[in-house]
């Protein structure tokens, strides 16, 4: 934490006449409220950013023109909706798990950020091990859904959290595999330390430096991550036509909210590792690109990582449960453990 505990006190400099540990408890207050606050709006603009390309892609035109311009008006009034809607409990749920799970689901993505360096100086916790901490932290989320999906007493809701945990571990070998390689390329954990080993310009990137082992990791990495955030076509968890809704059928208002919140949250992570794995985190293309801030780069490669996921959404059809663990266990595991042995015979030698 030192780090951004320092760049909190050159901004308010009062903080630095209480005492330690109630400046470090403001400062992670105000961070996670930071977080929270972020992720609701990256939330509200990704639906609204998903529509649009749906109505473009797939010629819809109700969400192009509902709320006035270009159809801006439709997510504020869905959020609104949300806000106001009753929240209903099934009377023979188990009431404590059921409204637990949504904020465990919700805790191990916002989790996930503590650890992401948006730029030179400004990353919440710089910690050494920050790839590992990311890794094992996502793995919460799991638990949630199972949590939610049990305590709703619904068949098709246990059946959907079953379905989910299952492709979420399965797809969490090659996610993990992948970065892996990386990490015996660059040598390290540290998110920072991984930056700061992809400077200079677009070809001392990862992605571009180590063609082809980090780019073939890559491919394996964003098609195991698109499992893990329950897209296209690995959305199986929620399959409308075989489960109503899934895992959170039973769910509505704030809660179910607060599930769609970690879909679009956990969209931005996965997105964000690639940016900083791959692709040079916070660092510019080019040196004389350097004037522009480093959030801003880190910002926009996410995003366009964003809008590759919503693009294969309104592509690609689902595939079938057989089909998605063959992918997981017989595809993308195999070449996945491949790419880390060449790597490592390749480092030896």
């Amino acid at each position: 934490m030192e780090p951004i505990i320092k760049v909190f006190f050159n901004f308010i400099p009062a903080l630095a006449d209480l005492p330690n540990w109630l400046a470090v408890t403001l400062i992670g207050v105000v961070l996670a409220v930071g977080t929270f606050l972020y992720i609701a709006v990256f939330t509200l603009f990704g639906v609204w950013l998903e529509r649009k390309i749906s109505a473009h892609m797939q010629d819809r035109l109700g969400p192009m023109e509902v709320g006035g311009w270009h159809g801006w008006a439709q997510t504020i009034a869905d959020t609104i909706k949300l806000l106001i809607k009753e929240d209903i409990v099934p009377e023979k749920s188990d009431r404590f798990l059921y409204k637990f799970a949504p904020y465990v689901v919700f805790t191990a993505v916002m989790a996930a950020f503590a650890v992401i360096p948006w730029s030179k100086k400004f990353i919440p916790a710089n910690l050494n091990v920050g790839l590992l901490y990311i890794i094992s932290i996502s793995s919460l989320g799991v638990i949630g859904i199972l949590m939610g999906g049990w305590a709703s007493n619904n068949k098709w809701s246990l059946y959907g959290a079953m379905r989910s945990a299952a492709q979420m571990v399965s797809y969490e070998i090659p996610v993990s595999l992948s970065l892996i390689s990386v990490i015996l390329i660059t040598g390290t954990l540290d998110m920072q330390e991984i930056v700061y080993r992809q400077s200079g310009t677009l070809f001392s990137w990862n992605i571009f430096h180590y063609f082809p082992f980090a780019f073939l990791a890559f491919i394996i990495y964003f098609i195991a991550s698109l499992a893990e955030a329950n897209r296209t076509p690995f959305d199986l968890p929620e399959a409308e036509s075989e489960l109503v809704a899934g895992f959170h059928t039973e769910y509505s208002g704030m809660r179910w909210a607060f599930f769609m919140l970690s879909e679009y949250a956990n969209m931005f992570v996965v997105s964000a590792i690639s940016a900083v794995v791959f692709f040079g985190g916070w660092q510019a293309p080019f040196g004389f690109l350097n004037f522009i801030p480093g959030p801003i780069w880190f910002l926009g490669k996410a995003l366009i990582l964003v809008f590759v996921q919503m693009w294969i959404r309104w592509t690609l059809p689902r595939l079938r449960v057989d089909q998605l663990m063959y992918t997981a266990w017989k595809v993308l595991t195999p070449f996945s453990f491949a790419l880390v042995l060449f790597i490592a015979f390749w480092k030896v030698l």
